[in-house]
C-alpha cells in the first residue's frame, strides 16, 4: 500500500517539500474538525464551495499575503488573483460571486483563505478533488417532437386564443374593417416569425386558406394595431389566458426582472457628457411557473423602475388563476411587505435577507423566515435555487423571439413584447401537450371561450 506524503506550506501558501512539482495533482484535508465559525461569528458555505476552495489551495503560491488584512487569492479557473480584505468585521472579495451571493454564503476564495488560516489546511498527495456538478435530465425524444411540430401547430393554439376576444360593435356607415380578432392574429404571428411588416405577408395569406383569419390584410395594419393603446389590455388578458391551462400543473413560482434593447436612442447622456450614444431600454418583470417555466404575468416598465414594488400585482394577478406554493426572488425583492403579500395568497416565499436585516424587529412572519434563513441556510437554498427557472424562461425567450424590440414608440414596444410573452407561452404550451401525450383539445382555449371573454368598450376605434 502507497504511503502518503505530508506537505508543508510556507506563509505564501507555496509547497517547500523538495520533490513535489506544481503540476502534483493534490488534494487537501483539514487537520481539525470545521467548526464552520471564526470567533463569535458564524458563516456559511456549502460543500460545492469548499471543494473548490481545496482546488485552489492544492495550487502553488495560490495565496498571497500583502499585509494582515489584505491578501491575494489566486482564480480556480485562470490565473489572475481577488482581493480578499478584512473590514474589521467580515471578510470581504472583488470576485463576481462575492457580489453576487456574498450575503448568502462565502465565495470560494474566502473559504480558500479561512480554510488556510483558521483551520491549518495541509495539502496531501494525491488526486485533485471532483466536482459533481448538478446536472438536469431532458427528455429529448419530447423536446425533437415539439420543436419539429412547433410551426404546425403554433396557428392551430393562436387561432383558439384570439377566438376569446369579442368583437366591438360597429358605429356608422361605411366598409366594415378588419376584425379585432384578426388584427391580433396577424401581430402575433408576425412578432413569432422575426419578420418585418412587408416579409411577413406571406403569414397572412397561409391563414386565409387555413380559414383563421377572413381577410387578407395591407402589411401597415400591424404596425397601425400595435400603436393603439387600446390593445394593450386585450394583449395582457391573453397571456393570463394562455397560461391557464397550466394551471392544474404549477404551483411553484419565481420572479425576476430582465431589459428589453430598444431601436430608439437616449439623447440627454449624449448631450450633457459628450458621450456616445447609448440605446434605450425596457424591462419586462415576469412570475414564471418553475415546473413549465410558463409566464403567469407580466409588467413592463422603463429601464428606471424597482423592482420590488412589482411583486404584488405579479403575485395577486397568478393567484387569480394558480394556486401559489412556493414564490422565490432575489434580493431586489427581500422586504416585509412583499413576505406578507406571498403569505397572504398561502403563499411560502424564498427570499434572501440583505446583509443589515436583522430579526430583533418587524413582524413575527419576518422573524419567522429570518431565523430560518440564518438557522437553515442549506435547505433554504435548495428551495431558492428554482429560481434560477425564471432566468432560463427569459433566456428562451430572447433566443426565440429576440433580445430587442423593433417598434419606434413606447406604446406600441409594450405591445410588441406582450406579443413575444404570448408567442412563447404558446410554444410551452405545444411542449407540454406533446410531453403529456394529449391531443389538442387537451390544452385548447375552447372551453375558456364561454367562460372568460375578453370585453372590448364600444369606444375603441379598432
Amino acid at each position: 500500500m502507497k504511503k502518503i506524503k505530508r506537505i508543508k506550506l510556507d506563509r505564501w501558501g507555496a509547497c517547500d517539500t523538495p520533490g513535489v512539482l506544481e503540476s502534483d495533482s493534490m488534494s487537501i484535508k483539514p487537520r481539525r474538525e470545521n467548526k464552520n465559525q471564526v470567533g463569535n461569528k458564524s458563516f456559511y458555505y456549502d460543500k460545492l464551495t469548499q471543494r473548490r476552495a481545496e482546488i485552489i489551495l492544492s495550487r502553488e503560491n495560490s495565496i498571497r499575503k500583502v499585509n494582515n488584512v489584505f491578501y491575494l487569492v489566486r482564480s480556480q479557473s485562470g490565473y489572475g488573483s481577488y482581493r480578499v480584505q478584512w473590514n474589521g468585521k467580515e471578510w470581504s472579495c472583488n470576485c463576481p460571486d462575492y457580489a453576487k451571493n456574498g450575503n448568502i454564503r462565502l465565495c470560494k476564495h474566502i473559504v480558500a483563505l479561512k480554510l488556510r488560516l483558521e483551520l491549518g489546511y495541509v495539502i496531501i498527495e494525491g488526486l485533485e478533488p471532483k466536482i459533481e456538478k448538478k446536472t438536469y435530465s431532458q427528455d429529448w425524444d419530447t423536446y425533437n417532437l415539439a420543436q419539429s411540430r412547433e410551426i404546425e401547430l403554433f396557428d392551430k393554439f393562436l387561432y383558439q386564443l384570439v377566438s376569446t376576444i369579442e368583437e366591438p360593435e360597429k358605429h356608422g356607415p361605411g366598409k366594415p374593417s378588419m376584425k379585432l380578432q384578426d388584427k391580433v392574429f396577424c401581430c402575433i404571428m408576425k412578432v413569432y416569425s422575426q419578420l418585418s411588416s412587408r416579409r411577413s405577408q406571406c403569414l397572412y395569406h397561409q391563414a386565409i386558406q387555413k380559414q383563421q383569419i377572413s381577410y387578407d390584410p395591407h402589411f401597415n395594419i400591424v404596425s397601425k394595431t400595435l400603436n393603439k393603446n387600446e390593445i394593450f389590455p386585450i394583449l395582457h388578458k391573453l397571456v393570463h389566458l394562455s397560461a391557464q391551462p397550466l394551471a392544474s400543473v404549477e404551483t411553484d413560482f419565481a420572479i425576476d426582472s430582465s431589459g428589453f434593447r430598444c431601436s430608439t436612442f437616449g439623447n440627454y447622456c449624449e448631450e450633457k457628457h459628450s458621450l456616445k450614444r447609448t440605446r434605450n431600454w425596457l424591462k419586462v418583470h415576469i412570475c414564471s411557473g418553475v415546473s413549465t417555466n410558463i409566464v403567469t404575468d407580466v409588467i413592463i416598465t422603463d429601464e428606471h423602475f424597482a423592482d420590488g414594488p412589482q411583486l404584488k400585482k405579479l403575485v395577486q394577478n397568478t393567484a387569480d388563476i394558480f394556486t401559489i406554493g412556493e414564490v422565490s426572488a432575489d434580493l431586489a425583492y427581500s422586504s416585509q411587505k412583499n413576505l406578507q403579500i406571498i403569505d397572504s395568497f398561502g403563499g411560502n416565499p424564498y427570499i434572501p435577507f440583505k446583509k443589515n436585516a436583522t430579526g430583533k424587529r418587524g413582524s413575527g412572519l419576518w422573524r419567522k423566515k429570518y431565523h430560518y434563513f440564518q438557522l437553515h441556510k442549506e435547505e433554504f437554498m435548495d428551495h431558492y435555487h428554482k429560481r434560477v427557472n425564471v432566468e432560463s424562461t427569459f433566456a428562451a425567450i430572447k433566443k426565440k423571439f429576440g433580445e430587442s424590440v423593433k417598434s419606434k414608440n413606447w406604446i406600441a414596444q409594450e405591445n410588441e413584447l406582450l406579443c413575444k410573452i404570448i408567442a412563447y407561452n404558446i410554444t410551452v404550451l405545444i411542449h407540454e401537450m406533446i410531453k403529456f401525450g394529449a391531443d389538442s383539445d387537451f390544452l385548447s382555449f375552447d372551453g375558456l371561450q364561454k367562460e372568460q371573454i375578453i370585453k372590448q368598450s364600444n369606444d375603441f376605434n379598432m
